[in-house]
């Protein structure tokens, strides 16, 4: 890897494109390097599990409304939407937006955690959908992904924008035209272009998750997908961008990040390296926030040895600053502790999910956000006992840059009544690739398995299984299969709009 230093350039620098971030990007997704045979079935892994959770999602209402959307934009060899049959086909950007807000929609996918946070298996409906609109083959794809995992990845790695309340999909912008470009074979300056228009154009705060979360956190990350596959379009067409869109005196950076005096150092592949990026980002076992996964993990373990719980006194948790802040007591959000919150603010809630986890000993997508499970009377006296507390040595291992300290667990201490007091640490959640049961092939079936049983016909499935895990081999007219169908007549429509 080359690190390269980004700073903010006044205009009569005259900054050479060759210079620029996003040329450096362009250059590494133009690179034809190999993709080891681990980044492959690590990316058929994701698209399995992308697949399970678009699935579970689909007649929940933010799904419906973005699927109704989409099939308002059919197109003759388009792109599939997730639980329609593949005969129906949309533009590619409509694909995108679809299937990614299905894909996001229960917070239950890949996760990856530096600077910067980000949902890496957010750029797969993409460039997917390009893949199946342009005509490419199982290889292109996995040489795309490839490419979209490394850049957001990097990104995340190198430039914060949560501090700034810059919302992360800003990162997934760039990393899926990127993703294009390699997928399609396009030059370093038409996709220098697009990676500079789909960072324009994805910049947004983050509001879509601070309070009383709507369903805009399910659209954000799609919403940057269907901007990027536009942004290629129009790159490809001879269209220019904003530029230099990272180092200008009016850009991103100097406004909207660190400012003029800014200084990042971008981690980025030689020439010739292989795009490894994938291989450090980790799968979710819980639907839930990921800092929340090891949390579940040690309240199964805690909960076991509570009795009574209207015993328990308080309930501390010692984590990070971002766990702290962002989905514990720190963020000062009523709302964290309202039993009439919204789903997609509950899961953003490190007191309610302890709490049930805690009782239940198990953690269900759909069960465990139920209003009456929410509203249960013990579980919320025990939920509101729980309050979160930075960690200084928790915040240092979130930040480690090594994968052997880096941690995203906590300590939980629960003090009872009586004044005992039990107390216990976990580092990774136990699917983690350094936890105590790191997820494999069989995982990531399971978990398709376990998410679309009653949903799909079983026969579906099997097929759906039987054909990405052959990816390497797919030829163009059988990337349409890379969908999973529900049964006619069981997708729900919902209102109309303006489509």
């Amino acid at each position: 890897m080359l690190n390269h230093v980004v700073i903010v350039h006044p205009e009569k620098d005259q900054l050479p494109r060759e210079e620029q971030l996003a040329w450096k990007i362009a250059a590494v997704a133009a690179d034809t390097v190999a993709v080891d045979s681990d980044v492959t079935d690590m990316i058929i892994n994701r698209i399995i599990d992308n697949a399970s959770v678009a699935i579970a999602s689909a007649n929940r209402h933010p799904v419906i409304s973005a699927r109704d959307q989409a099939l308002a934009h059919s197109r003759s060899g388009g792109a599939t939407v997730f639980g329609c049959d593949p005969n129906i086909r949309v533009h590619a950007e409509w694909a995108a937006w679809a299937n990614g807000t299905a894909v996001r929609e229960l917070d239950y996918h890949d996760t990856f955690l530096a600077a910067e946070y980000s949902h890496p298996g957010d750029n797969i409906p993409g460039i997917l959908a390009v893949a199946q609109q342009c005509g490419k083959d199982g290889k292109a794809l996995i040489r795309g992904l490839a490419t979209g995992y490394e850049i957001q990845c990097d990104l995340v790695q190198s430039i914060c924008l949560h501090k700034h309340k810059i919302d992360h999909v800003a990162h997934l912008g760039p990393s899926v035209a990127a993703g294009i470009g390699t997928l399609l074979g396009l030059d370093t300056e038409i996709i220098y272009q697009a990676v500079q228009q789909a960072l324009h154009v994805t910049t947004a705060t983050r509001q879509s998750r601070k309070g009383a979360i709507s369903s805009w956190k399910a659209f954000a990350p799609s919403h940057a997908g269907k901007l990027s596959v536009e942004a290629v379009d129009r790159a490809m067409r001879g269209e220019g961008a904003p530029s230099p869109i990272y180092e200008g005196e009016d850009s991103v950076i100097a406004w909207m990040l660190d400012g003029k005096l800014a200084r990042y150092e971008v981690p980025l592949p030689s020439p010739g390296e292989a795009k490894r990026a994938i291989m450090m980002t980790y799968p979710k076992e819980h639907s839930a926030e990921y800092q929340a996964q090891a949390l579940i993990d040690l309240a199964f373990n805690m909960g076991k040895k509570i009795k009574d719980w209207d015993q328990v006194q308080e309930i501390i948790i010692h984590t990070s600053h971002h766990t702290h802040f962002v989905i514990g007591t720190g963020a000062n959000d009523p709302q964290k502790m309202d039993p009439k919150a919204s789903r997609e603010t509950l899961d953003h809630s490190i007191m309610y999910i302890v709490a049930v986890a805690l009782q239940d000993g198990a953690w269900h997508h759909v069960k465990s956000y139920t209003p009456e499970r929410a509203q249960r009377p013990d579980t919320v006296r025990l939920w509101h006992k729980i309050r979160t507390v930075e960690d200084e040595e928790w915040t240092k291992r979130y930040h480690a840059e090594d994968p052997n300290i880096k941690a995203f667990g906590g300590r939980i201490e629960i003090r009872m009544k009586d004044g005992s007091v039990l107390d216990e640490s976990m580092s990774v959640a136990n699917a983690h690739p350094l936890g105590a049961t790191p997820w494999k092939r069989d995982n990531y079936i399971r978990k398709f398995e376990i998410l679309t049983e009653g949903i799909i016909d079983p026969v579906e499935g099997r097929r759906f299984l039987d054909l990405v895990q052959r990816l390497p081999n797919l030829r163009a007219e059988e990337m349409i299969g890379i969908n999973v169908a529900l049964p006619a007549g069981k997708l729900l429509v919902g209102k109309k709009g303006i489509f």
